[in-house]
């Protein structure tokens, strides 16, 4: 099976990205990165990481606006899926974690 490329977003990629990108990186066939969408994130969304990517999943309906509001042209063709997580919670927290596991598990099996 093919490895599928996930790129993980959410606001200043601090702590939900970043979970989902250490939850989901020992799962087989998956290859995944994360970064956020504000000015300050601690790791800010580039051209490469959305070109590389095969799906997008952003935490919140406004995270998917925002995207496609600044790269509209470099998601042809491409899924972006909401998991509408808000963003109350710790990294690593284990509620975090249970609810990436129930909400982006089945977009990644």
């Amino acid at each position: 099976m093919a490895t599928r490329r996930v790129l993980f977003l959410c606001s200043r990629n601090r702590l939900r990205s970043p979970t989902a990108e250490q939850v989901f990186s020992t799962w087989p066939n998956l290859d995944v990165d994360s970064a956020g969408l504000a000015d300050d994130a601690e790791t800010a969304l580039t051209a490469e990481q959305l070109d590389w990517a095969e799906l997008i999943v952003v935490m919140e309906a406004s995270h998917r606006r925002r995207l496609q509001a600044r790269h509209r042209a470099r998601l042809k063709g491409k899924r972006v899926a909401c998991l509408d997580i808000p963003d109350r919670y710790a990294f690593m927290q284990p509620e975090l974690v249970a609810l990436l596991l129930k909400k982006a598990g089945p977009l990644l099996r």
